[in-house]
């Protein structure tokens, strides 16, 4: 993998490598952004504690994340260091790094479905994905969300875009955060459940018109709980914040009375 990567990495980078061999003094590893290329972890970058048995540490096959110290351009190797990594560095950079796969791997897809090399279709479409939206799997998240829009507005070519859209479409799912509470609502009029239906499946569309989706149901009259996702929880404060005040303004017109608990 290595779709907009520079032939080596920089000083300070942080990759993904794979352990390949280890020595009595540091392990060799190839690194899986940057193509045949190879880095050696000294003995003494593996643990700020003294190293008793290398391979207490790392093994063949393990993967591992790992800060560059030095690229010597006339050896062909990489100084790596692994005790210089804090686990929340780990972490996201093992996050952004499966990210990264799964959209070259999405790219790839739609580039046999367009009969083109995937270098070709990364340089007429993923590099305006990388320029607009930070990132080649942000911008097909991006059209996941939005559809053929998404990449139209960034000056994909239309064939490109229906068939990245659709691919990114079928194989991303967005998550979502989701916020929920408990409405008590009683109606005194005839037709009471009638409208306390009628009224809860029009807050579904006011949280639709806000970019979230709600799904509200009984726990046993006279008490409802409403699910509401959204993209993050920004969106979905806002989106909540108008369902309730949609309700509350339409009992002022019914016989009855509501509230709203959050949980």
């Amino acid at each position: 993998m290595s779709l907009g990567l520079p032939e080596w990495p920089e000083v300070g980078e942080l990759l993904v490598a794979t352990v390949q061999r280890v020595e009595s003094y540091g392990a060799y590893v190839s690194l899986d952004e940057y193509r045949e290329k190879e880095g050696l972890l000294h003995i003494s970058e593996i643990s700020s504690r003294w190293v008793r048995n290398i391979r207490n540490h790392v093994r063949p096959g393990q993967k591992v994340v790992l800060q560059v110290l030095r690229t010597d351009l006339s050896k062909g190797q990489v100084d790596l260091s692994l005790r210089r990594v804090s686990r929340d560095e780990k972490r996201k950079k093992l996050e952004s790094w499966k990210k990264a796969r799964k959209a070259e791997t999405l790219l790839a897809q739609a580039a046999q479905e367009l009969g083109v090399s995937l270098d070709s279709l990364y340089g007429s479409a993923g590099v305006k994905l990388v320029e607009v939206y930070g990132g080649l799997y942000e911008g097909l998240e991006a059209a996941s969300k939005k559809g053929v829009d998404a990449l139209r507005e960034v000056g994909v070519e239309v064939a490109d875009a229906e068939t990245i859209a659709k691919i990114a479409q079928e194989k991303i799912v967005i998550k979502g955060v989701t916020v929920q509470g408990v409405f008590e609502a009683t109606v005194m009029s005839s037709n009471g459940i009638a409208d306390i239906k009628d009224s809860f499946m029009k807050a579904e569309e006011v949280a639709q018109e806000h970019e979230a989706t709600v799904k509200i149901y009984t726990l046993g009259a006279p008490k409802y709980r409403l699910e509401l996702t959204a993209e993050d929880y920004k969106k979905a404060e806002q989106a909540l914040e108008q369902v309730v005040k949609y309700t509350q303004q339409a009992w002022a017109d019914l016989e009855g009375t509501i509230s709203f608990t959050r949980e």
